[in-house]
């Protein structure tokens, strides 16, 4: 066992806990690091049904795998804790087997694997402590994910990326999102097809019926009172929780 399974090992435990925990010892310092991490939690804990992935222009796409246990369908309830934070986002829905990244017409042949649907990511930290917010401890805790809520996926879908987008999003009273927005990095399914590209057999790949996120329309916001919360992407639809 080395340093970084030492980290997996009381990730799993907070896991299986519910509860935070303090780093005794080193953290994952690179991808690499933060990687092993997420693989040792999963080989442990179970099933993926979903990720969440971001990309930077000139650099590899993030990958951070979801556990079925925090996936659930629009108008559930989801237990809190002392707080919350809330992303409304569009997500793909696998219908159909992914192509190979080296296929010539790849881009037509993703659009015809997948579905847009509305979510709603649940986000907290399993880390206490000043260390919970160093980029790769937060990687390596599936990119603080603690949740993942998921409306209806758009069968009508004409197959047309998602750049600017209407939507609206709110937590009890507040608003936190109502108007025009941006897809982060400007392409939904060129934040998809990196994905795809680079996750290859990772913590079982891309599978059917798994969903991947593709980032916040909005910054993250945190709630700490029970609430409704609620959101709608002009064409695409509702996703709803309740944080209890």
């Amino acid at each position: 066992m080395n340093d970084m399974d030492r980290f997996a090992d009381a990730l799993i435990s907070a896991h299986r806990t519910g509860k935070r925990f303090l780093p005794d010892g080193p953290v994952p310092q690179t991808r690499e690091d933060a990687y092993r991490v997420q693989s040792r939690v999963i080989d442990t804990l179970g099933p993926v049904l979903a990720f969440k992935t971001a990309l930077k222009p000139g650099d590899a796409p993030i990958m951070a795998p979801i556990r079925s246990q925090y996936c659930h369908t629009s108008g559930a309830s989801v237990a809190m804790g002392d707080r919350m934070g809330i992303e409304l986002e569009l997500g793909w829905q696998i219908v159909a087997p992914l192509p190979a990244p080296d296929v010539p017409d790849f881009d037509a042949a993703l659009a015809r694997s997948v579905l847009p649907v509305p979510v709603i990511e649940l986000v907290d930290t399993r880390v206490d402590g000043p260390l919970a917010e160093d980029p790769m401890v937060k990687l390596s805790d599936f990119q603080i994910n603690h949740g993942l809520i998921l409306g209806e996926p758009l069968v009508s879908w004409d197959g047309s990326d998602f750049g600017a987008l209407t939507a609206r999003f709110e937590a009890g009273s507040q608003v936190i999102l109502d108007g025009q927005t941006e897809i982060p990095g400007g392409s939904a399914l060129g934040t998809l097809g990196a994905l795809v590209r680079e996750i290859g057999g990772y913590c079982g790949g891309l599978q059917m019926g798994q969903v991947v996120i593709t980032g916040s329309l909005h910054p993250l916001t945190y709630v700490s009172d029970a609430c409704e919360v609620s959101g709608r992407i002009e064409g695409l639809g509702d996703v709803a929780v309740s944080l209890t």
